[in-house]
């Protein structure tokens, strides 16, 4: 386990250097650059201003110089407050971890129950409930049910608040009870959880109705057996594999894919800075968002293989 382990983690090494360099070039293909739109300088000043940020050199010798930089572990300054990008990662990618890590909470405790649900009272009323919100809500698109929630449940009744983030703003706050504006909380979460629970509680469904099927489910309540021990004992740890297959890129997703929920909520997030870095140009946070998010995926594709090994005991990595 141990050398699978350390194999795939070498292995998001060139797949960071695949990335960055795919990215790197296609930036400078495109046309103009992260001053463009500034209004007209004159030429001297035009000249000091790529000096100052290396960008009169050719294009080779910055894609040298920028992964001698990474290497170091330096991702760069932003182009456009002149920050260093780690930073503007560090703080706003915490955000965003805020966000997708309660989002997939959410999805995933809502909907493995529902599936379950639906699979142990298959074609009864429940069913019917479980596969009505997948249903719907995997055909409601992210900013069409936060528009939805936000003129329903803040605009007219007032339950909650719009705009911004209520959660802790650094790590240090995240057992402060005082740092937690739920009003704010709610709305974005339940936004962006909705269709990872409908598809969660499909694919739940049917890995359940699968396994409930099979052979060692009918001898185990032949054997008198409680229910509850061959629900949760036999049948739902064995139906977890298709649902692990799906929550690893969903939990990627939630935290690279987020920027539509946090523009709609002026949220501060990673998701959000991504964009705003696109449409400025801005090449180091273009480059150090997409690293962040490159890591962010293999990540979560190495810990749902491991979590198949603990979860079906038969799985072994050498």
């Amino acid at each position: 386990m141990l050398g699978y382990v350390l194999r795939r983690v070498l292995w998001i090494i060139p797949v960071l250097w695949v990335i960055a360099t795919i990215t790197f070039f296609l930036m400078h293909a495109v046309p103009g650059g992260p001053f463009t739109r500034e209004k007209e300088r004159t030429p001297a000043l035009e000249r000091a201003i790529q000096a100052e940020y290396g960008l009169d050199q050719p294009v080779y010798e910055q894609y040298v110089r920028y992964l001698g930089r990474l290497v170091r572990g330096d991702l760069g300054i932003s182009f456009r407050d002149r920050q260093p990008v780690i930073d503007t990662i560090q703080t706003q990618g915490f955000i965003s971890a805020q966000i997708a890590f309660l989002s997939l909470l959410l999805a995933v405790t809502v909907g493995m129950t529902l599936g379950t649900l639906s699979a142990l009272r298959h074609n009864g009323p429940l069913d019917y409930v479980g596969v009505i919100f997948a249903t719907i809500g995997a055909s409601v698109p992210h900013f069409v049910l936060a528009a939805f929630l936000s003129t329903i449940l803040s605009v007219q009744l007032g339950w909650f608040d719009l705009l911004g983030w209520g959660g802790p703003k650094a790590a240090s706050d995240l057992l402060n009870p005082s740092a937690y504006d739920y009003r704010k909380m709610v709305l974005p979460v339940i936004a962006l959880s909705t269709l990872p629970a409908a598809y969660i509680a499909r694919v739940t469904r049917a890995s359940m109705l699968e396994v409930l099927n099979q052979d060692y489910i009918r001898t185990a309540r032949a054997k008198g057996l409680r229910e509850s021990r061959v629900v949760f004992r036999h049948t739902l740890k064995n139906a977890m594999i298709p649902v692990l297959t799906v929550i690893g890129p969903i939990a990627a997703i939630l935290v690279s894919g987020s920027f539509i929920i946090e523009e709609m909520f002026n949220i501060s997030g990673i998701g959000k800075e991504y964009v705003v870095a696109v449409r400025g140009r801005d090449y180091g946070l273009i480059m150090g968002t997409t690293l962040f998010f490159t890591l962010i995926v293999s990540v979560s594709s190495l810990v749902v293989d491991l979590l198949y090994a603990v979860v079906d005991p038969r799985i072994r990595y050498n």
